[in-house]
């Protein structure tokens, strides 16, 4: 009798600790290394600063003709339904041509899309080549530099969690997976 009790009250403890935890579906498990690098403010913001939340990564830089005006607008986007929602993720560009955008070029980058940098932190500080490898070996995503000045990279969105751990990836170009990530952060948060 007494270990029918004790194995239920364990069943019930499980389901109840299972509760307070959502889920989403994942398409990754990548650790980010620790970095330390500058923001848009000329602030520094590591991993440690990030760790115990989930955030939000991508790539980008300013002057870009091809993804970056319609992922970065797409992240403002996401930005703005979040909030709406009561929501508050950090969300991190990982800027990828460290050369030309400076702390202030970031910061006008950032107003001319509306991005609200209380949660949208714009990052630099770092050579090129630091910024291939993160993105090459722990995103899983290309980043060449090719003709005019202009460079190949990721259009996808990223999310990591508290642990410093890149857990999904989504498609930054897509109304579709946006969307996915809006509801993946608020079901996680």
């Amino acid at each position: 009798m007494k270990l029918r009790i004790g194995v239920a009250l364990i069943a019930v403890l499980m389901v109840l600790g299972g509760c307070g935890r959502q889920q989403i579906e994942t398409n990754m498990s990548e650790q980010l290394p620790d970095f330390k690098y500058t923001t848009q403010d000329g602030n520094p913001l590591s991993l440690d600063d990030l760790k115990g939340d989930w955030w939000i990564a991508y790539f980008s830089y300013t002057h870009c003709t091809t993804v970056c005006p319609r992922t970065t607008a797409n992240m403002v986007d996401i930005q703005q339904a979040l909030k709406a929602d009561g929501f508050t993720p950090q969300i991190v560009s990982f800027g990828i041509d460290p050369a030309n955008d400076t702390p202030e070029v970031l910061r006008k980058y950032a107003a001319d899309y509306g991005a609200d940098t209380d949660t949208f932190t714009f990052l630099t500080g770092y050579d090129f080549e630091t910024i291939r490898t993160l993105s090459v070996n722990t995103f899983k995503a290309v980043l060449e530099e090719g003709a005019l000045n202009q460079r190949s990279h990721s259009y996808y969105f990223y999310l990591v969690n508290p642990d410093g751990e890149i857990v999904k990836k989504y498609n930054g170009m897509s109304l579709k997976e946006n969307e996915q990530l809006i509801k993946d952060v608020e079901t996680v948060l």
